[in-house]
């Protein structure tokens, strides 16, 4: 086992005519409707995070076809070897917009390792996936989600969250369409579902998963590396496309203490990178980071964040979420810069 929902009376014959017409093009508009985006066309009122196993296989493709035409972005939680042995297929996945996780080298039974073979094995798989993805993932879901003290501490050692699943599709055992559709209609927001990669029943449920949720103003999302619950793609509603943050004015960083500040860079698009942000010294802190034109920030998470009036100096408050907070940064013309930290202040 992989572990892994009369009318009005008409009295002319042209006025039933014209009627018809309208009926006709209600229908045709209902059918574009019913074909849009669904996270695009949906209002989000939560979020839900749809994660799929033991990638890449032979059908990675295939599945993200279908999240492609569903306009879904999820986890893919990938086994180390299958990667090893298949790099276009997990490149593929990052191009599409997808997040990628460790899911150990071979699918063992971790438990019954050492620490010093969790650690090999965990860090091997994570090497192999950044090799071919140019990511370095921040989950993990052990196999089976058969887990224990030690192997927490050895992720959490290699700068991953572990993340289990509220919801179990049950697509492993054997499970039909309709109850795949099913199991997953018990998704609430910020909870996480248990799919596959490789299963055809899978595949063909995501079309129907999605009307449900859409129908229930729940949307895909990331999972969270700071809680492990799913948050809003970025983990934040990005604003329309071409826009920049509202400037607004930045009071000086408060006195009474330091900490630092350590900025990486996760993952990298098109047109688009996130940076990822640790703070330590200080639960309390605000940390000032400057841009280059014409790149600009569209979300931020885990902190709220201002601008000066340029628009390229952005300072960050912690808002209780943890010490990391996240961004996304809109290339625009500009792939090569990096934001600096420019200052972390305590207190």
């Amino acid at each position: 086992m992989n572990t892994v929902s009369a009318g009005t009376l008409v009295r002319s014959r042209p006025l039933r005519a014209a009627l018809s017409i309208l009926v006709t093009a209600a229908a045709a508009c209902a059918v574009v409707a019913a074909t849009a985006t669904p996270s695009n066309a949906a209002t989000c009122n939560g979020y839900v995070g749809l994660t799929f196993d033991d990638g890449p296989t032979g059908s990675t493709s295939a599945l993200l076809n279908v999240l492609r035409t569903n306009g879904v972005r999820a986890t893919m939680f990938n086994v180390g070897q299958n990667v090893q042995n298949n790099r276009s297929a997990a490149q593929a996945q990052v191009s599409a917009g997808m997040w990628v996780g460790n899911h150990s080298w071979n699918h063992s039974h971790m438990t019954s390792m050492s620490q010093s073979q969790m650690q090999s094995d965990l860090s091997q798989t994570s090497s192999a996936i950044q090799s071919a993805t140019g990511v370095r993932p921040q989950l993990f879901r052990p196999p089976y989600g058969e887990t224990n003290s030690t192997l927490q501490s050895v992720a959490s050692s290699l700068g991953m969250r572990q993340v289990i699943w509220d919801v179990d599709s049950q697509d492993w055992n054997g499970a039909s369409v309709s109850q795949i559709v099913s199991n997953a209609s018990r998704l609430q927001a910020g909870q996480v579902i248990l799919m596959h990669d490789g299963i055809q029943n899978t595949r063909d449920a995501i079309g129907q998963i999605m009307a449900n949720l859409t129908s229930r103003n729940l949307c895909p999302g990331m999972i969270s590396p700071s809680t492990g619950r799913a948050v809003a793609p970025d983990g934040a509603t990005p604003p329309p496309s071409g826009t920049t943050p509202p400037p607004s004015a930045t009071t000086p960083p408060p006195s009474g203490g330091s900490c630092t500040a350590t900025a990486s860079t996760p993952n990298v698009w098109g047109d688009r990178y996130n940076t990822s942000v640790t703070v330590s010294g200080s639960n309390t802190w605000t940390v000032v980071v400057a841009l280059t034109s014409p790149q600009r920030v569209s979300s931020v998470w885990n902190g709220n964040a201002s601008w000066d009036s340029s628009g390229t100096v952005m300072t960050v408050r912690s808002n209780g979420s943890g010490n990391t907070f996240g961004f996304t940064t809109m290339f625009n013309g500009n792939s090569s810069a990096r934001p600096q930290i420019r200052s972390c202040s305590a207190g």
